[in-house]
């Protein structure tokens, strides 16, 4: 096997998949970050899953059970018009202890949910990485549109109400933009493999960057370096590739950590 495996037709399809998913991710990250609910990820990432399980179980696909699940939570928390990270993390509780329980009551769910965890990105097929490619294209789009929004929020609170408009169905949207993305993500590259691709970009990119354009520039960079490294990490080393990618991305953190650490002294 040569270094570089992308170029191998085997592995082109789960790996544009994963690329696509590494651009779209960090961007995500950032303004779940912007609106300090980067907790979302990780709690869309649970009910994808356990709406993936759910499905699976009642012979439904995967996808839609994977959806329904984030996607339902999206919207009701987009119409309670409640922010910040106490309602994600309540979500993300509850709904690891229904997998748990559903993987313990449903053995031959067992394999899904390993797939799920673990992150099998090289067990993808077309049918993903068309999913993947078409929501990348929408979410870049509704991104360059709601970016403007979503900033005057933050930025200006009092903009909406002083303009007689309210921002709830630019929430609405937005949510339901990164349900369906972390539940793609969570049925091709697993649940914490969403998550950190969601987080570490983000985090780092908020700590480096001197305007928003800049920092979004680094967290995309950030989200493809990673996750190319750790594909080539993962088959050379014959390793699952959801694990590599994490702790490929908190080396990236550490490191970033310890140069800023130096160049405050």
């Amino acid at each position: 096997m040569s270094f570089l495996t992308i170029h191998e037709p085997l592995f082109l399809v789960p790996f544009l998949t994963g690329l696509f998913l590494s651009v779209v991710l960090p961007l995500l990250g950032m303004y779940l970050r912007l609106r300090e609910e980067w907790l979302a990820s990780l709690a869309f990432a649970q009910l994808a899953a356990a709406g993936s399980l759910a499905a699976a179980i009642s012979g439904l696909p995967v996808l839609l059970g994977s959806f329904s699940a984030a996607g339902f939570a999206a919207a009701t928390k987009s119409w309670l018009s409640r922010s910040g990270n106490n309602g994600y993390a309540l979500l993300m509780v509850g709904a690891w202890g229904a997998s748990i329980l559903m993987l313990s009551n449903a053995p031959f769910a067992d394999h899904l949910g390993h797939a799920l965890f673990d992150g099998q990105l090289y067990f993808t097929g077309t049918e993903h990485l068309w999913s993947v490619a078409g929501f990348s294209v929408v979410a870049l789009a509704l991104l360059r549109w709601l970016s403007r929004k979503l900033l005057l929020e933050r930025m200006f609170p009092d903009f909406f109400r002083a303009s007689g408009l309210s921002p709830q169905r630019y929430h609405l949207v937005f949510d339901l933009l990164v349900a369906a993305g972390i539940s793609l993500a969570t049925a091709s590259i697993g649940v914490m493999a969403a998550f950190s691709l969601v987080f570490i970009p983000s985090m780092i990119a908020w700590t480096w960057g001197r305007s928003w354009k800049r920092a979004l520039a680094i967290s995309l960079v950030t989200g493809m370096t990673s996750y190319v490294t750790a594909f080539e990490l993962a088959l050379h080393l014959d390793q699952p590739f959801g694990p590599v990618l994490v702790l490929s991305m908190v080396a990236v953190a550490g490191l970033s950590w310890a140069v800023g650490a130096l160049l405050r002294r």
